[in-house]
């Protein structure tokens, strides 16, 4: 069964960082693209970084371009979201996605 398992969100001050992670499994992890998306309350879902399969090609929203980057460790089927300078806008529940699959989420919330 594919799963999808987040984890390392948290409470954090403006500027800070977090790294948040998703473990993988159920599936050819190597061979799949993984998306990162995040949804405040009242809003919908929107991607914020996309990688290929091997790690070779990223895209980010223009809203954490150059503060957050998404990077992957096949060997462990997972899957990082280093995320610096955050800003209180940043604030939102982190989804970890593969194709039509979801992990739970992690809550991450930037405030002073």
């Amino acid at each position: 069964q594919v799963q999808l398992v987040e984890s390392g969100g948290g409470l954090v001050e403006p500027g800070g960082s977090l790294r948040p992670s998703c473990a993988a499994s159920g599936f050819t992890f190597s061979s799949s693209s993984m998306t990162w998306f995040r949804q405040a309350p009242g809003k919908e879902r929107e991607l914020v970084a996309y990688i290929n399969a091997v790690g070779g090609s990223t895209n980010y929203a223009d809203s954490v371009k150059g503060r957050f980057t998404i990077s992957r460790d096949n060997s462990r089927s997972m899957v990082y979201l280093q995320m610096n300078s955050l800003k209180p806008e940043d604030t939102a529940v982190y989804y970890c996605r593969r194709l039509t699959y979801w992990g739970q989420g992690t809550q991450v919330t930037v405030s002073s």
